[in-house]
């Protein structure tokens, strides 16, 4: 939903409620009163004064507050309250001297005198400034929270597209790795390497296209792991001991794209020494909702000083800490020659 639809709806919402509240403002005098003689007497004392109060409650609402108050012409908007409060009172005044709205007995006699003096004149006046007061806030309340609104789109358009920075920022660096593998068996190995190449251009299909998205099937997305393993394996020697453990998928499960690339990438660039033996173990589980990944791997302090390792996983971390806020642990240990990184996540 766009911002220009929340505030429409927010809009027709407010109309609303300030029909309904005032149809109970008028309708309040009919159900408060028990005995009522005349309608006469219920205008007389209830709807005309409350008339007053919607009256200058909604000048200001409508042109006062927006034309003067909001635009630094605060000056002018107090001088034109006070003449609207001053004019309506003398109006009221002299409306309530008119026999319509002093209804007389069969005796010829008034059915109740209008009360004069200092204490009227501020039960008329009182309610009308509360009313100016009332719509004051009310209008600022309602910019306050327009204003909240486009700055909550806006922030999440930053979101947004710092996310698709930093998932962008994945694929240039798994290309870069996969093309260097294969680049290395074109000569000893061109059969494979032509194989290679279409696996490669499946992989670049779901690059390109599925994770465009701001979730995937997390089938897909390993899916996506077993062919980048597959693909590292061929250029990899025989002393490397790969293990890996992938669950059956049978629920609808989504998390966002190219989470889990960043272990495994690490883990055969870092982890692999072309003469000492080496290991990679992958594992991911499911339960109750949450993620459980793990990537051990061989772990040589002067190759990964030389890589600049880690520089996936920051990018990672601060993926998660946009999308799933709160909601993820992430871990690195390096420990006996292994280096263990394990992801905990709950996608819901």
């Amino acid at each position: 939903m766009n911002l220009n639809t929340i505030i429409s709806h927010k809009n027709t919402l407010s109309i609303l409620m300030h029909i309904g509240f005032w149809f109970l403002v008028f309708l309040w005098p009919l159900l408060s009163l028990d005995d009522i003689p005349s309608s006469q007497y219920i205008i007389n004392r209830n709807w005309l004064s409350t008339s007053s109060i919607l009256i200058v409650f909604y000048l200001n609402y409508i042109l006062f507050v927006d034309s003067y108050f909001y635009k630094k012409n605060k000056t002018t908007f107090y001088l034109i309250n006070l003449s609207l409060v001053i004019g309506t009172f003398f109006l009221i005044k002299y409306l309530l001297k008119l026999d319509l709205f002093n209804p007389t007995t069969p005796n010829g006699m008034r059915m109740r005198e209008v009360r004069t003096g200092a204490m009227s004149s501020i039960q008329l006046i009182l309610p009308m400034i509360l009313s100016i007061g009332m719509c004051t806030g009310l209008k600022i309340n309602k910019k306050w929270s327009k204003n909240q609104l486009i700055l909550q789109q806006v922030q999440q358009t930053q979101l947004n597209a710092e996310i698709k920075y930093l998932r962008y920022q994945v694929q240039p660096h798994f290309l870069f790795n996969t093309l260097n593998n294969i680049y290395s068996l074109i000569d000893s190995a061109p059969y494979i390497a032509k194989t290679s190449i279409h696996s490669l251009s499946k992989m670049m299909r779901y690059l390109l296209h599925d994770t465009a998205t701001n979730k995937v099937p997390l089938v897909k997305e390993i899916d996506f792991l077993e062919r980048y393993i597959d693909l590292m394996q061929l250029r990899v020697s025989s002393n490397i001991k790969l293990e890996k453990k992938f669950p059956v998928i049978n629920q609808p499960i989504q998390i966002a794209p190219l989470l889990l690339i960043s272990f495994i990438e690490n883990a055969f660039k870092h982890g692999i020494d072309a003469v000492q033996s080496s290991c990679i173990k992958i594992e991911l589980t499911i339960a109750d909702d949450v993620l459980q990944y793990t990537v051990t791997n061989s772990s040589f302090p002067q190759k990964e000083k030389a890589t600049d390792s880690g520089i996936g996983l920051k990018n990672l971390k601060k993926r998660l800490e946009l999308v799933y806020p709160n909601k993820f642990e992430l871990l690195t240990e390096a420990k006996d020659g292994l280096y263990t990184a394990k992801l905990t996540l709950n996608f819901k």
